[in-house]
């Protein structure tokens, strides 16, 4: 079983930027995808931008298009998600998931490891 571990959330003000981790254990492989969702107080959790190993971003949500950016550190198993220009409708806590597939997905269900989200909050 892959452990997924975040890090990285905490109070900013609207505007600012945050870089979340998530660190997997073991080794990574290119038909390995990956996610970032999040989850609002009483909402579903939502697909924020989806990962392979070998590409990077391979799909975005439009909410946070030209906002987030991700990058990696293969030998270290990690990949960050790089948030900026940071809105209160952004406060959630956010999740990483992985599962081993080619292609990625926006469904929560299709994801078979999960970290245990870092919280961000922005304020107004």
């Amino acid at each position: 079983q892959v452990q997924l571990v975040e890090s990285g959330g905490g109070l900013v003000q609207a505007g600012d930027s945050l870089r979340l981790s998530c660190a997997a254990s073991g080794r990574t492989f290119s038909s390995y995808a990956m996610a970032w969702f999040r989850q609002a107080p009483g909402k579903e959790r939502e697909f924020v931008v989806g990962i392979r190993w070998s590409v990077g971003v391979v799909d975005i949500a439009d909410s946070v298009k030209g906002r987030f950016t991700t990058s990696r550190n293969n030998v270290k198993n990690t990949v960050y998600l790089h948030m900026n220009s940071l809105k209160p409708e952004d406060t959630a806590i956010y999740y990483c998931a992985a599962r081993l597939a080619i292609i990625s997905s926006r469904r929560v269900e299709e994801y078979d490891y999960w970290g245990q989200g870092t919280q961000v909050t922005v304020s107004s």
